[in-house]
């Protein structure tokens, strides 16, 4: 006797599958965002483990950075957070101040594109990292699918950091947020998650906003540019 089709499916890991007018059922929970309201938007009510996690800016300095805050100090104190080609060398006081343990944070930085993708991945694949945050200007969608399979493979939550204009292209990110700011806020328009599209935006209300990079005026001090 043969198994029906809907049989075959209901028989399926969780997760895999999931009806297009509800949110996917991971088997695992997600990692608390730190913002309610954003947690009640996602499958598994957090950021997705082992995943590639796409923000989506049009500017840096909007508050972006806070919006890591929570899931940089929950990060497995034995592993690294890793950034990786970051606009500007960070801030450390004001991350030491916001909570994250500055040694367990590793700064790799890379001018070439093909020499970013590659650290990224070998962050992600090393499993070493418990959170691996990139800046990636340019990225083609091959690249990225090499991402989220090393991300998933070794349980690494990686988040891209990617210009507001890749929002019209296909990614195979689980998650793709699009940030725009707002006094004191940050508004996030949910382009791609595991389940129903979201009609309108969240306006999340940021407690922190730490100078995680250096202002203009300190870089010029410091030497930086």
């Amino acid at each position: 006797m043969s198994t029906s089709p809907l049989a075959t499916l209901a028989g399926l890991p969780p997760g895999l599958l999931w009806p297009a007018d509800r949110l996917a059922r991971p088997a695992e929970a997600g990692v608390p965002t730190g913002f309610a309201a954003l947690d009640a938007q996602l499958p598994g009510g957090g950021w997705p483990r082992g995943a590639l996690i796409e923000l989506l800016i049009d500017a840096f300095g909007i508050g972006e950075l806070a919006l890591l805050l929570p899931a940089l100090r929950a990060a497995a104190p034995e592993r690294w957070i890793a950034w990786i080609a970051p606009p500007h060398l960070p801030y450390a006081p004001a991350l030491a101040a916001a909570g994250v343990r500055l040694d367990r944070l590793l700064l790799l930085t890379s001018s070439d594109p093909a020499t970013t993708l590659w650290t990224i991945r070998q962050a992600v694949a090393s499993g070493g990292c418990s959170v691996v945050v990139a800046w990636l200007p340019n990225a083609q969608s091959a690249a990225l699918r090499r991402l989220q399979l090393a991300a998933e493979a070794s349980a690494t939550s990686l988040f891209v950091f990617r210009p507001g204009g890749a929002a019209q292209q296909a990614s195979p990110a689980s998650l793709r947020l699009r940030l725009q700011p707002a006094p004191d806020a940050l508004v996030l328009e949910i382009v791609k998650r595991r389940g129903p599209p979201l009609a309108w935006p969240l306006r999340l209300i940021l407690p922190e906003r730490p100078a995680a990079f250096p202002s203009r005026a300190a870089r010029r001090c410091s030497g930086l540019r």
